[in-house]
Protein backbone atom coordinates (compact mmCIF):
# COMPACT_ATOMS: atom_id res chain seq x y z
CA UNK A 1 0.00 0.00 0.00
CA UNK A 2 1.26 3.19 -1.22
CA UNK A 3 -2.05 5.58 -0.63
CA UNK A 4 -5.60 4.10 0.39
CA UNK A 5 -8.63 6.24 -0.10
CA UNK A 6 -11.17 4.55 1.94
CA UNK A 7 -15.03 5.46 2.05
CA UNK A 8 -16.65 4.70 5.04
CA UNK A 9 -20.20 4.30 3.02
CA UNK A 10 -18.17 0.90 1.40
CA UNK A 11 -17.77 -0.86 4.32
CA UNK A 12 -20.73 -2.36 6.43
CA UNK A 13 -21.62 -1.12 9.88
CA UNK A 14 -20.76 -3.55 13.10
CA UNK A 15 -23.06 -2.95 15.87
CA UNK A 16 -21.74 -2.53 19.93
CA UNK A 17 -22.14 -5.04 22.22
CA UNK A 18 -23.65 -3.00 24.20
CA UNK A 19 -26.30 -2.19 21.28
CA UNK A 20 -25.89 1.52 21.62
CA UNK A 21 -24.56 2.74 18.56
CA UNK A 22 -22.78 1.29 14.83
CA UNK A 23 -18.87 0.82 14.43
CA UNK A 24 -16.91 1.18 11.23
CA UNK A 25 -13.87 -0.18 11.08
CA UNK A 26 -11.79 1.93 8.56
CA UNK A 27 -8.26 1.16 8.66
CA UNK A 28 -5.63 -1.16 10.47
CA UNK A 29 -2.47 -2.04 10.13
CA UNK A 30 -1.14 -4.48 9.99
CA UNK A 31 -4.28 -5.79 8.19
CA UNK A 32 -4.27 -9.27 8.96
CA UNK A 33 -3.01 -10.93 12.96
CA UNK A 34 -3.32 -8.35 15.70
CA UNK A 35 -3.46 -4.82 14.26
CA UNK A 36 -1.19 -1.93 15.94
CA UNK A 37 -3.05 1.18 15.01
CA UNK A 38 -7.19 1.16 14.02
CA UNK A 39 -8.97 3.80 12.89
CA UNK A 40 -12.43 3.91 13.13
CA UNK A 41 -15.95 5.69 12.49
CA UNK A 42 -18.33 5.32 14.85
CA UNK A 43 -22.44 6.62 15.38
CA UNK A 44 -23.50 6.91 18.96
CA UNK A 45 -26.86 6.28 19.05
CA UNK A 46 -28.12 5.78 23.01
CA UNK A 47 -26.29 6.92 25.79
CA UNK A 48 -24.11 4.05 27.41
CA UNK A 49 -20.52 3.38 28.53
CA UNK A 50 -17.47 2.74 26.10
CA UNK A 51 -16.09 -0.61 25.52
CA UNK A 52 -12.63 -0.90 27.44
CA UNK A 53 -9.84 -1.60 25.76
CA UNK A 54 -6.56 -2.37 28.49
CA UNK A 55 -3.51 -1.29 26.37
CA UNK A 56 -4.55 0.96 24.00
CA UNK A 57 -4.42 4.34 23.72
CA UNK A 58 -7.30 6.04 22.20
CA UNK A 59 -8.07 9.25 20.56
CA UNK A 60 -11.55 10.41 20.18
CA UNK A 61 -12.76 13.43 18.03
CA UNK A 62 -16.80 14.23 17.45
CA UNK A 63 -17.15 14.83 13.53
CA UNK A 64 -21.18 15.22 12.95
CA UNK A 65 -23.76 15.46 15.17
CA UNK A 66 -24.56 17.64 18.75
CA UNK A 67 -21.98 15.96 20.59
CA UNK A 68 -21.58 14.26 23.79
CA UNK A 69 -20.51 14.06 27.39
CA UNK A 70 -17.67 11.72 28.40
CA UNK A 71 -17.85 11.19 32.44
CA UNK A 72 -14.65 9.87 33.81
CA UNK A 73 -13.62 8.56 37.30
CA UNK A 74 -12.59 12.39 37.81
CA UNK A 75 -13.34 14.56 35.47
CA UNK A 76 -16.31 15.06 32.80
CA UNK A 77 -15.88 16.76 29.03
CA UNK A 78 -18.42 18.02 26.78
CA UNK A 79 -17.30 17.40 23.16
CA UNK A 80 -18.92 18.76 19.89
CA UNK A 81 -17.20 18.70 16.40
CA UNK A 82 -15.36 21.84 17.30
CA UNK A 83 -13.34 20.01 20.29
CA UNK A 84 -9.87 19.56 20.51
CA UNK A 85 -9.35 15.32 19.85
CA UNK A 86 -9.48 13.37 22.89
CA UNK A 87 -6.18 11.23 24.20
CA UNK A 88 -7.32 9.16 26.92
CA UNK A 89 -6.55 5.91 28.25
CA UNK A 90 -8.60 2.56 26.63
CA UNK A 91 -8.61 0.68 29.77
CA UNK A 92 -10.29 3.64 31.85
CA UNK A 93 -13.43 4.53 29.23
CA UNK A 94 -15.76 6.92 30.06
CA UNK A 95 -19.44 6.56 30.64
CA UNK A 96 -21.14 8.95 27.10
CA UNK A 97 -24.32 10.76 27.33
CA UNK A 98 -25.69 12.40 24.17
CA UNK A 99 -26.07 15.92 23.84
CA UNK A 100 -29.57 16.28 21.70
CA UNK A 101 -29.24 13.26 19.49
CA UNK A 102 -27.93 10.91 17.27
CA UNK A 103 -23.61 11.69 16.76
CA UNK A 104 -20.66 10.73 14.49
CA UNK A 105 -16.88 9.67 15.79
CA UNK A 106 -13.93 9.92 14.95
CA UNK A 107 -11.55 7.23 16.65
CA UNK A 108 -7.45 6.37 16.81
CA UNK A 109 -6.70 3.12 18.65
CA UNK A 110 -2.96 2.33 19.14
CA UNK A 111 -1.55 -0.35 20.80
CA UNK A 112 0.72 0.61 23.68
CA UNK A 113 4.49 -0.66 23.06
CA UNK A 114 3.75 -1.22 18.97
CA UNK A 115 3.42 2.48 18.29
CA UNK A 116 2.03 6.27 19.24
CA UNK A 117 -0.24 8.16 17.11
CA UNK A 118 -1.74 11.59 17.59
CA UNK A 119 -4.84 12.88 16.23
CA UNK A 120 -4.96 16.55 15.05
CA UNK A 121 -8.00 19.02 13.77
CA UNK A 122 -6.93 20.78 10.49
CA UNK A 123 -6.81 24.48 10.36
CA UNK A 124 -7.71 26.78 7.24
CA UNK A 125 -4.76 26.51 4.75
CA UNK A 126 -2.57 23.88 6.74
CA UNK A 127 -0.11 22.87 5.42
CA UNK A 128 1.52 19.86 7.49
CA UNK A 129 4.90 18.49 6.60
CA UNK A 130 6.02 15.57 8.72
CA UNK A 131 9.16 12.89 8.80
CA UNK A 132 6.64 9.86 9.53
CA UNK A 133 5.99 8.09 6.52
CA UNK A 134 2.83 6.57 7.98
CA UNK A 135 0.07 9.57 7.92
CA UNK A 136 -3.43 9.69 7.24
CA UNK A 137 -6.46 12.33 6.95
CA UNK A 138 -10.43 11.98 7.62
CA UNK A 139 -12.49 14.18 5.35
CA UNK A 140 -16.06 14.91 7.10
CA UNK A 141 -17.14 16.88 4.29
CA UNK A 142 -15.95 16.88 0.62
CA UNK A 143 -12.66 18.52 0.13
CA UNK A 144 -9.22 18.48 -1.96
CA UNK A 145 -5.97 16.89 -0.89
CA UNK A 146 -2.87 17.69 -2.68
CA UNK A 147 0.19 15.87 -1.86
CA UNK A 148 3.57 17.79 -2.45
CA UNK A 149 3.09 19.25 -6.19
CA UNK A 150 0.42 16.89 -7.65
CA UNK A 151 -2.82 17.67 -8.29
CA UNK A 152 -5.29 17.60 -6.12
CA UNK A 153 -7.45 14.87 -5.55
CA UNK A 154 -11.03 15.18 -4.83
CA UNK A 155 -11.82 13.49 -1.22
CA UNK A 156 -15.51 12.94 -0.35
CA UNK A 157 -17.13 13.46 3.01
CA UNK A 158 -16.79 10.81 5.66
CA UNK A 159 -13.39 9.22 3.62
CA UNK A 160 -9.73 8.66 4.92
CA UNK A 161 -6.57 9.01 2.59
CA UNK A 162 -4.06 6.76 4.30
CA UNK A 163 -0.34 7.09 3.21
CA UNK A 164 2.57 4.49 4.23
CA UNK A 165 5.26 6.66 2.48
CA UNK A 166 4.45 10.07 3.73
CA UNK A 167 7.61 10.86 4.80
CA UNK A 168 8.51 14.49 4.55
CA UNK A 169 5.57 14.80 2.11
CA UNK A 170 3.61 18.81 2.25
CA UNK A 171 0.00 17.51 2.59
CA UNK A 172 -2.42 20.68 2.21
CA UNK A 173 -6.29 20.14 2.03
CA UNK A 174 -8.36 22.79 0.41
CA UNK A 175 -11.88 23.37 1.35
CA UNK A 176 -14.73 25.94 1.40
CA UNK A 177 -15.12 26.25 4.68
CA UNK A 178 -12.42 28.34 7.23
CA UNK A 179 -13.50 25.41 9.63
CA UNK A 180 -12.96 21.95 7.74
CA UNK A 181 -14.16 19.20 9.26
CA UNK A 182 -11.06 17.26 8.80
CA UNK A 183 -8.33 15.92 11.12
CA UNK A 184 -4.67 14.63 10.21
CA UNK A 185 -3.63 11.25 12.04
CA UNK A 186 0.03 10.62 12.06
CA UNK A 187 1.70 6.97 13.50
CA UNK A 188 5.05 6.74 14.73
CA UNK A 189 6.26 2.99 15.26
CA UNK A 190 8.29 2.18 18.63
CA UNK A 191 11.67 0.44 17.99
CA UNK A 192 12.32 -2.20 19.51
CA UNK A 193 15.37 -3.50 21.51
Amino acid sequence: MSLAVIHADHIPPRPWRNHGGMTRDLFSWPATGEWAWRVSLADIREDGLFSPYPGITRWFTVVQGPGVVLHFQHQQLAMDSRSPPLQFDGAQPPECRLQGGATRDLNLMTRNGACTGSLQRVHFDDEWISPLPMRAVFAAEPMMLQIDDADAARMPAMSLVVSDHAASQRWRVHAESETPAAWWLAISQVSRP
